[in-house]
């Protein structure tokens, strides 16, 4: 597996490494050691499916306040998403930035989202799915969330929004 870190600390596009011969390919998708070696979760309570029939429906964007708080490691499975975290850990230098990635079933690519980041995504086809493998498990009562057109984050969504639901349509703007 590749690492790819990103402008965002503790935030990484994980590519995999395909072995290749006339069958196709195999390729690892996480191991505990690899991430353990650069302090990232090694162990996953959850695994969970999502899927959105048509492209632009928006999902997001969700966290869980402590102590509570998810990681997750998340790749599109069918179709292609616009995948994005925003940073929500008060001390960091990149408090409140966000960070958009595109993630596709046929690119294989994941992006590792730490505990204190929203995530949310974006269908850029029909049929997509998406996989998440999540280390912490899921309490809703310590479930919130930023509204995705907030101002004062000012995410450019690579599609208008055809499809949310009315809780995360709902989410306070922040202040």
């Amino acid at each position: 597996m590749i690492f790819l870190p990103t402008k965002l600390a503790g935030v990484y596009i994980i590519e995999p490494e395909p072995h290749r011969d006339a069958r196709g390919f195999f390729a690892r998708t996480f191991c505990s050691i690899e991430f353990g070696e650069r302090g990232l979760a090694k162990e996953f309570e959850q695994c969970s499916i999502s899927s959105s029939r048509t492209r632009g429906t928006l999902r997001g964007l969700h966290y869980q306040l402590s102590p509570s708080c998810e990681t997750k490691l998340v790749r599109c499975t069918n179709g292609a998403i616009y995948d994005v975290v925003v940073d929500l850990r008060p001390d960091s230098a990149s408090y409140l930035q966000h960070l958009g990635v595109e993630l596709t079933a046929l690119s294989r690519r994941a992006l590792y989202v730490p505990e204190m980041f929203a995530h949310g995504w974006q269908a850029l086809a029909d049929e997509t799915e998406v996989f998440y493998q999540i280390h912490g498990v899921y309490a809703p009562d310590k479930a919130t969330g930023l509204r995705f057109d907030d101002p004062k984050l000012g995410i450019q969504w690579p599609l208008p929004v055809t499809m949310i639901n009315d809780k995360d349509r709902s989410w306070p703007l922040l202040t």
